[in-house]
């Protein structure tokens, strides 16, 4: 399989992506030396399944569906068990994060990607169109556009899945992060979400800011807002005197510090990436909303339009 990279650049950032899951391949900021993200060194490897989703945009439904199957309009779902043969994770084994898509366009700052899904796909229904637009945009930042639409009733929650490291170090462990949510989604051993909680006096309470990696397992949706918003600023990344902002128009930002990274192939410039290597911030809806009523809407129907804009902006001092 014939893969292109794709090099686009302006306001201080230069990106590469290629059109298997319109993937953000690497990362770069004018006078700071370490890449931004983690990313492969042979694109095949991305083909092979390796890249545990490194730099791509993952649907249609990110995150997971419990037991693989959700009820939608009187009828019952079954979608691909590809997470522990139980459960979907980022729309089955052959969700958009494991696909080839079009490039449509590109200028040198912007470049766009467009995919179809057919009716059945993975066990959802509807045939779907995703547009994926990404820009370097003032203020040194990469600007994530997405839009989507169906032709029958179907869940959709899209999301960028880069793996963040500031500093090229071989581990987070001088990276703080903060998140401005005041409430997360307790999950299951499974990590099957199973309802909604506060953050105080938990692991989860990321208000004031905590040293990455914490103990044990981050794998959870720590919850924006009850449904889509205005953009605003919603997370800050911080190594030495690098700072990430992340601005989201979505409800919820799924944090996986990457403790289960073990990866086989080498990865930019010749890197290694176990435990802890990078950090994934995950703008989106609420995990397994299809099955919780009380969660955030994330059915789309004919006529209407998802959209979703997040941004990252770096800036040092």
């Amino acid at each position: 399989m014939e893969l292109n990279r794709y090099t686009i650049g302006g306001h201080g950032l230069t990106a590469t992506f290629m059109e298997w899951g319109a993937t953000l391949l690497d990362l770069r900021l004018d006078g700071h030396d370490a890449p931004l993200v983690l990313g492969l060194e042979n694109p095949e490897d991305y083909v092979a399944g390796l890249a545990n989703y490194m730099g791509a945009t993952v649907g249609r439904v990110a995150n997971r569906i419990g037991e693989a199957r959700f009820p939608l309009d009187g009828a019952t779902y079954q979608t691909d068990p590809n997470f522990r043969g139980r459960h979907t994770l980022h729309g089955g084994s052959r969700g958009i994060g494991n696909r080839i898509w079009e490039m449509v366009e590109r200028r040198d700052d912007a470049i766009r990607f467009v995919i179809d899904l057919a009716d059945g796909e993975m066990g959802f229904p509807g045939a779907m169109r995703i547009e994926a637009t990404f820009t370097c945009a003032a203020d040194a930042t990469l600007s994530v556009r997405y839009r989507a639409s169906a032709e029958a009733p179907t869940p959709c929650n899209i999301a960028h899945h880069t793996y963040w490291n500031l500093d090229g170090r071989p581990t987070l462990a001088d990276h703080v992060l903060t998140v401005a949510a005041d409430r997360y989604v307790p999950v299951d051993d499974d990590l099957i979400p199973t309802g909604v909680a506060s953050v105080k006096d938990t692991a989860f309470d990321f208000r004031q800011g905590r040293g990455l990696p914490g103990e044990g397992l981050l794998d959870h949706n720590l919850c924006l807002s009850d449904g889509k918003v205005a953009p605003r600023d919603v997370a800050w990344l911080r190594a030495g005197d690098l700072t990430m902002t992340i601005a989201t128009d979505q409800p919820g930002l799924q944090v996986y510090d990457g403790a289960l990274l073990d990866v086989a192939v080498p990865g930019i410039g010749g890197r290694s990436y176990g435990p802890h290597a990078g950090v994934a911030l995950e703008a989106q809806g609420w995990p397994d909303a299809v099955n919780h009523d009380d969660f955030p809407d994330s059915i789309l129907r004919p006529g209407e339009t998802y959209e979703q804009t997040t941004t990252f902006s770096f800036a040092k001092g």
